[in-house]
């Protein structure tokens, strides 16, 4: 076995200091012995046995259940030390995806029911534990960091200024929110993008209850609505769609039903932005630790993936553009923000939840900072002119945005409106 953990871990650690103490006591040192330390410790054979034979689903499970314990370090720190360098796939490794990648269609199979199933696995979780690492909006994707040393509430602001200015969002647009999370992007549309009325649809009922009674709070339930539904089911036209982070649950099957259904909704002159987490390098199996934990049922796209489907669906792509590294920045905050309050966390929950979630966050701020993951904005239309022909608007409209959000701020120094969170303000 000892030599199987030797092999592996040869080809990951080129780069920095790993020290691996086996079983039986033995310490075996890889990589080139630069930067800080990174010392794991394993407490038994068959974890040994594990992890040699599936690290992708068992590195998760062994950190959960203590028996990879990490002496010196972080978990985040193991993870980036074997991904950051990744070695070409050895001959067993490139059977086992072949094999992964035949069961991707079948773990794509998101019907109605199994959607809502794997909605309510992640996002009906108890959201005082969202609430002790997101921004004060809860808004739970990537946020846009449009500079250096920016706080995480200003960078979700961003990330809502940017997609607003990019819906092209006119006073009378009657805007659809596909997966609305806790409803703070189908708020900011209305009260800053100046929409005539949002509806939101989700298919979990804790998001549901938590945005429709902050629409309520502001004085807003006629005109920003949130609904239990699948967007199979949405009638209707809109002038504008926005799905943000949602669309890594449609599964690849029914990639094709779900522009299908987004053309079907959007005007003749409408305008759409998908915001999705996708793939760099090509159309990949999902990670198998996370599709048993965090995510069951989530698939990320590649474009080669998502530009087919829109294009069969009658929409056309208008723009572009890829956020790289941003959501690395977003998830070192989250996980920041998580470890400062573990205890609390550890108050709703136990210790194997809390080790699970900070290896989620860990290696998924790992993924987006090593290997071939992103964020794409992509914008549709049914029509070529319904956007401006130069991205100069972008910029226009994101200045009209923050003038509108300064605005607001002075309003409700003045006890008019409803703040928006002080951390946000500084822009």
């Amino acid at each position: 076995m000892e030599k199987l953990l030797i092999a592996l871990f040869s080809r990951c650690v080129v780069r920095g200091a790993l020290t691996v103490e086996t079983a039986r006591g033995r310490r075996l040192m890889f990589g080139d012995g630069t930067g800080d330390e990174v010392r794991i410790r394993l407490t038994d054979v068959s974890a040994e046995r594990a992890l040699v034979v599936n690290p992708e689903l068992r590195v998760g499970e062994l950190f959960m259940d203590r028996r990879l314990v990490v002496e010196q370090g972080t978990i985040f720190d193991f993870l980036a030390l074997v991904l950051r360098d990744p070695a070409p796939p050895s001959l067993p490794l490139r059977l086992v995806k072949d094999v992964r990648m035949m069961k991707r269609s079948f773990l794509s199979w998101n019907n109605p029911w199994r959607a809502r199933r794997n909605v309510a696995h992640h996002y009906d979780l108890d959201d005082r534990l969202y609430r002790l690492f997101l921004d004060a909006d809860c808004q739970y994707s990537c946020a846009y960091f449009e500079w250096p040393g920016i706080t995480l509430e200003e960078a979700q602001l961003a990330k809502k200024r940017l997609i607003t200015a990019k819906l092209v969002i006119e006073p009378d647009s009657r805007v659809l929110d596909i997966g609305s999370g806790w409803g703070g992007l189908g708020l900011y549309i209305k009260e800053i993008g100046g929409a005539a009325d949002v509806l939101g649809i989700t298919l979990s009922i804790e998001q549901l209850e938590v945005a429709s009674a902050r629409a309520r709070e502001r004085g807003l339930q006629d005109s920003v609505r949130f609904d239990l539904q699948d967007y199979r089911d949405v009638k209707g036209a809109f002038d504008r769609i926005v799905s943000v982070g949602m669309f890594e649950h449609v599964g690849t099957r029914f990639y094709r039903t779900y522009f299908g259904k987004c053309r079907e909704l959007l005007k003749p002159d409408g305008v759409m932005l998908l915001h999705t987490i996708g793939l760099m390098e090509g159309p990949w199996y999902p990670n198998p630790w996370l599709e048993k934990y965090i995510f069951p049922g989530g698939q990320l796209p590649a474009l080669s993936e998502i530009a087919p489907a829109i294009e069969r669906s009658g929409l056309i792509v208008t723009d572009v553009e890829c956020l790289r590294l941003h959501y690395a920045e977003t998830l070192a905050e989250w996980r920041r923000r998580f470890m400062a309050r573990r205890a609390e966390a550890l108050a709703l929950y136990d210790e194997r939840f809390c080790r699970m979630w900070e290896f989620y966050l860990s290696s998924c701020e790992a993924a987006f900072r090593f290997q071939g993951v992103a964020v794409f904005q992509v914008q549709c239309a049914r029509r070529q002119d319904a956007v401006p022909r130069t991205r100069d608007y972008i910029a226009e409209r994101m200045h009209d945005l923050r003038m509108r959000e300064t605005q607001l701020v002075a309003e409700a120094d003045r006890g008019t409106v409803e703040p928006l969170p002080r951390r946000a303000q500084r822009n």
